[in-house]
């Protein structure tokens, strides 16, 4: 292993940390550069895996060369991880653009069924909720 390899193990580590460190915020645009230093971190991954960077994808038919020669797959897999993380970066974009047309701002809000679901168990273990009858709704609550 020399140093290069070593040198984009650790750029790759690093864009992929700070990229799950930004999906994780509130911020829509926050998630959107997380996700893009994903993707990044996913295309020098697949680079990475194709071998030492000047080596020949087909053999020249001088020497024995099967040793020396570079897999073209993963450079067809990163042309392809491009593009697909462009198209998804545009469409990230608008949702959050959207987002903030509607509400003003690109924070992430909480969900208020969310919360109610992550509650279940501990109004079930509280006991019955006054004023509410077996099988139906308080008063004032809608279905």
């Amino acid at each position: 292993m020399n140093t290069i390899d070593v040198t984009m193990a650790l750029v790759v580590g690093g864009l992929f940390a700070i990229g799950f460190y930004l999906m994780l915020q509130r911020s829509l645009m926050r998630i959107v550069l997380g996700f893009i230093l994903l993707g990044h971190g996913t295309n020098l991954l697949l680079l990475v895996a194709g071998g030492t960077p000047g080596r020949p994808p087909v053999p020249d038919g001088t020497t024995d060369a099967s040793a020396r020669v570079a897999d073209p797959l993963p450079q067809a897999m990163a042309l392809t991880a491009i593009v697909i993380t462009f198209g998804l970066t545009a469409f990230l974009m608008a949702l959050a653009y959207r987002s903030w047309r509607l509400s003003g701002h690109d924070e992430v809000h909480d969900d208020v069924e969310d919360r109610l679901i992550g509650t279940v168990r501990e109004r079930a273990e509280a006991g019955p909720v006054p004023g509410r009858e077996e099988g139906g709704t308080a008063p004032g609550e809608g279905r």
